[in-house]
C-alpha cells in the first residue's frame, strides 16, 4: 500500500464532452485513452471521455455536466475555481499556441505578454474553463 493517493487526473466538467476532448488532445499533443477515441460508426454518446500524454504522466478527463456558469474571472461573481497552467519554452512559442487555441475556438480572458518576468496569457477553452500559456 502506498503511504499517499496517487492524483490519476484532473477532470473538467463540461457539457460537450467530445468537443472539449478534442480541443485539448489537440492543444497539448495528448491521445485518446484506448477506448474513448471518437467513433467511426454510430453515435458518440460517451459522458466520459480520458486524454493522456503518450509518454505517459498526464492525464485529463472530461465528465458530462448538464449546465455549466461560465466563470467571470477576474470578476468575483463566478470564481474560476480550478485552471490548467500550461508552460511553452518562448515567447514566439506562447504566441503560437494562443493563436492555435483561438482558432479551436478558446477566447482570451487576459492578457501579459510584455511582461518580462513571466509573458503569459490566460484564455477560455470552448467550455468556459480557464487556462494559462505562459513562458517558463
Amino acid at each position: 500500500m502506498t503511504e499517499f493517493p496517487q492524483l490519476l487526473q484532473t477532470v473538467l466538467d463540461t457539457t460537450d464532452v467530445r468537443g472539449l476532448a478534442e480541443f485539448y488532445r489537440s492543444l497539448l499533443g495528448m491521445e485518446y485513452r484506448p477506448g474513448d477515441e471518437p467513433p467511426t460508426d454510430g453515435p458518440d454518446d460517451l459522458d466520459w471521455v480520458v486524454i493522456q500524454d503518450p509518454r505517459g504522466g498526464r492525464r485529463l478527463a472530461f465528465q458530462l455536466a448538464e449546465e455549466l456558469k461560465t466563470t467571470t474571472w477576474p470578476s468575483p461573481e463566478v470564481p474560476m475555481q480550478m485552471h490548467l497552467d500550461c508552460m511553452v519554452d518562448s515567447l514566439d512559442a506562447l504566441i503560437n499556441h494562443r493563436d492555435r487555441a483561438l482558432e479551436m475556438g478558446a477566447e482570451v480572458v487576459y492578457t501579459r505578454l510584455d511582461d518580462p518576468e513571466e509573458p503569459l496569457v490566460v484564455l477560455a477553452d470552448p467550455a468556459g474553463h480557464p487556462f494559462c500559456l505562459f513562458v517558463g
